[in-house]
């Protein structure tokens, strides 16, 4: 059996309401916050390497209801099972400087991830990755969508060249009742970082675990 107390990664299932956006994101839990020695905010921390877990106060996250889980490495913690081409298949929207794509189901307007950069398609084995279906069975190999591991960077990318790399997880997407996932615990082990981007009373300030910034929610 393997220790609850040790941090392991494995796969979860995720989709939109109707279903038509299916995906599977590798989260390692228990999570280990980053150093608040040398976190900064995590939407656009240039040091950005681990996995993170997080509440924006913006109003674009705020009233899109997303809870970031931003993967250490998304080419490989992050593989779409459908659409296959969700940037033709899905709506779109943007905002701010118009990099990010917030992506939505256009049957039922779920919000399953956020995304920028680079995609391809590949085909996996599921079952070497250990992902299994809901009941346990073996998925075999499918044809999925991912991030572009080539030129892929978790630090952002170049946002002044336009070339800018960020996926970010919607939590609230991932399926209930999956074992070793209770969206609950994330707050109650305060593996949960709020971040000021509305900027309400001056300058951005660090991200805390306590309570969220005016503007935002636990």
């Amino acid at each position: 059996m393997t220790d609850s107390t040790t941090p392991t990664r494995r796969p979860f299932h995720g989709s939109c309401h109707c279903g038509s956006v299916k995906y599977i994101v590798f989260l390692t839990l228990p999570h280990k916050p980053p150093s608040t020695a040398t976190t900064s905010t995590p939407a656009v921390d240039s040091s950005r390497s681990e996995q993170e877990f997080y509440r924006c106060n913006c109003t674009a996250c705020h009233k899109a209801g997303h809870f970031h889980m931003r993967t250490a490495w998304a080419p490989e913690d992050f593989l779409l099972l459908s659409p296959l081409d969700p940037m033709a298949e899905l709506g779109d929207y943007t905002c701010y400087s118009g990099t990010i794509h917030w992506l939505f189901c256009k049957r039922c307007g779920g919000r399953c991830f956020l995304f920028a950069g680079k995609g391809e398609t590949a085909e996996v084995d599921l079952d070497e990755m250990g992902v299994r279906d809901s009941d346990g069975g073996k998925m075999g190999r499918r044809t999925v969508w991912r991030p572009k591991a080539e030129g892929w960077s978790e630090q952002g990318g170049d946002e002044e060249s336009g070339l800018r790399c960020y996926l970010s997880v919607n939590g609230y997407t991932v399926d209930a009742a999956q074992e070793g996932f209770e969206l609950g615990d994330f707050t109650a082990n305060k593996w949960v970082a709020y971040v000021d981007c509305l900027e309400l009373h001056g300058p951005e300030r660090e991200p805390r675990y306590d309570k969220p910034y005016e503007g935002g929610a636990f």
